[in-house]
């Protein structure tokens, strides 16, 4: 039966307990170090404590290795920024997501939703059994509030994505499963503010170290906050984002490139991330994303309109910069554009030269694959090549406390408010102003300037972390963004006599299979998959599909 999102399965608790040995960095032992049962079923597992506890941890696990597309596990998460127009993925072209060739039978966008529901069915679980344990009351208080908010997270993603979606609150039986119908999104917005409001009561601010990885109330009403910005409840959100910003507890990591590595996994930056261990609950975002040189797949390329939106270091565009060389483009630029791409004759990687020019003997030469930008990803990668490419235990970012000074800010500029220096200096001027990037700070008041810098702040500061696809979507700007030719690396000064490739006026290459076809008040939605509507008659289908 094909609702494994409702249907109650198999205990869910012996095959995710069975699955988990979350110990070490970015995991508290005293939780998560729990030793599977023989035996689980509904009838005979929630007694204790401990099974309170053990059916927790299987809230969280989303599944690592090879796991497919999700709102939590690095790889789905960073392609959807590569579908947001920010590069592409060399063996999915064209996208079909944001190409306008999308249907309900694609299995990219099927997956996002399949496996939410398959998270949502684990927190159904646990919600409707958590009340016949008994237990310390305040104990139960914050696992339930735990549960509920990484629920309402699963949901956003989806009314983001979907539109209107079935509501879920509880396990189902099959005939009842098969027979639900989609809620309007704003009736799940509104359910998804009272639950994370409520859950917000019983969390605490933060977490030892020992329990990185635990929902707080930080990560509760970060979530709250995306939400209020995507309703354009511009008041609401930033009480949400300020409320974080008076725990007076999270803060701007000093370093930008080795904030994404083991590390640092423990900043205080991260709000909330999601919880790898190398070897044993590893995920393989370090073999798609390697270059070949260095023993990866090149999996994905930057695109050319990313690097473009990296500031010169006066803190002005390339378009008004004095410092932009056109024939040197990479020269004089915001420090995160190193950090976060890779340069062909430029960036420097584990003592070797990243090389991509067409011709070269380079594994990673531009013309080796049709598809290749000449750029590549250098965020996140590990500089000791010690790491387990295929079982990685980097932890992943899922909100950062520079999205929520963003977000303040953002959201009191369109609230009306008025804006002064001491604003900017508190919010915006943090995230530009970290040690390792140290970029001019922001000194206009006027709303229509201050849109667009907030805007393209958020897309360098946070580019490949997954929020791009959702800030294009409620700015409404995705059709403009998304419907033109896309291009990649410099390959010649005097493109009016270059003769090798295509390239643009500048001397860019043009990606072929890169001129995206956004349909405008189509693909703002993803279809609802065909194979749930083929044994459900009523989900309705989006407009268009």
């Amino acid at each position: 039966m094909k609702m494994r999102y409702i249907y109650r399965t198999l205990p869910l608790q012996l095959i995710l307990i069975i699955s988990l040995l979350l110990i070490g960095t970015g995991c508290t032992e005293e939780f998560f170090d729990k030793q599977p049962l023989d035996q689980a079923s509904d009838g005979t597992f929630w007694k204790t404590a401990g099974d309170a506890e053990l059916a927790l941890v299987g809230c969280y696990y989303t599944g690592a290795e090879w796991k497919g597309e999700d709102f939590w596990t690095p790889r789905s998460m960073l392609c959807l920024d590569l579908m947001a127009g920010l590069g592409s993925e060399k063996e999915l072209i064209p996208d079909h997501v944001t190409d306008g060739t999308l249907t309900s039978s694609y299995w990219v966008t099927n997956n996002y939703w399949n496996h939410s529901y398959e998270k949502i069915a684990t927190c159904n679980n646990f919600l409707d059994h958590i009340g016949d344990i008994s237990m310390d009351e305040t104990q139960k208080a914050e696992m339930t509030a735990e549960v509920r908010t990484l629920r309402a997270y699963e949901y956003f993603n989806l009314s983001l994505y979907f539109g209107d979606i079935p509501l879920v609150k509880n396990l189902q039986t099959i005939d009842e499963a098969n027979s639900v119908s989609r809620t309007s999104k704003t009736e799940v917005w509104a359910f998804l503010e009272k639950e994370l409001k409520e859950s917000v009561l019983s969390l605490p601010p933060s977490r030892p170290d020992s329990e990185s990885g635990r929902i707080t109330s930080a990560a509760a009403l970060g979530i709250l906050g995306r939400l209020q910005m995507l309703e354009e409840k511009w008041s609401a959100a930033a009480e949400s984002y300020k409320t974080i910003i008076n725990y007076d507890y999270y803060q701007i990591d000093p370093n930008y490139r080795e904030l994404f590595l083991v590390e640092n996994e423990l900043s205080k930056e991260f709000i909330l991330s999601s919880q790898y261990i190398e070897d044993t609950y590893g995920h393989v975002l370090l073999t798609y994303q390697l270059p070949e040189t260095w023993g990866g797949w090149h999996q994905f390329s930057p695109f050319n309109e990313l690097v473009k939106e990296y500031e010169c270091i006066d803190g002005k565009t390339i378009y008004e910069s004095p410092l932009y060389d056109p024939n040197n483009p990479y020269d004089n630029r915001d420090p995160r554009l190193d950090a976060t791409v890779m340069i062909n004759g430029r960036t420097v990687f584990r003592d070797k030269t990243f090389v991509s020019t067409p011709g070269s003997d380079s594994p990673d030469r531009k013309d080796k694959y049709p598809v290749w930008s000449g750029y590549c990803i250098l965020k996140f990668l590990e500089d000791d090549p010690a790491h387990n490419q295929w079982s990685y235990g980097g932890n992943f970012s899922i909100i950062r406390y520079a999205e929520v000074l963003l977000g303040y800010l953002e959201s009191k500029m369109e609230s009306g408010a008025a804006i002064d220096q001491a604003l900017l200096d508190e919010t915006i001027n943090k995230v530009r102003g970290r040690e390792a990037v140290q970029m001019p700070p922001v000194t206009t008041t006027d709303a229509n300037e201050l849109r667009k810098i907030i805007r393209r702040e958020r897309t360098v500061e946070f580019a490949f972390e997954g929020l791009h696809y959702y800030d294009i979507l409620r700015w409404g700007i995705a059709a403009d963004v998304l419907n033109h030719q896309f291009t990649g690396m410099k390959l010649t000064n005097d493109p009016a006599n270059y003769t090798d490739y295509a390239v643009d006026d500048e001397g860019y290459f043009i990606m072929p299979q890169q001129n995206r076809k956004f349909k405008a008040g189509v693909n703002e939605l993803w279809p609802i998959p065909q194979d749930e509507r083929d044994i459900n008659s009523n989900l309705t289908q989006n407009s268009g599909y």
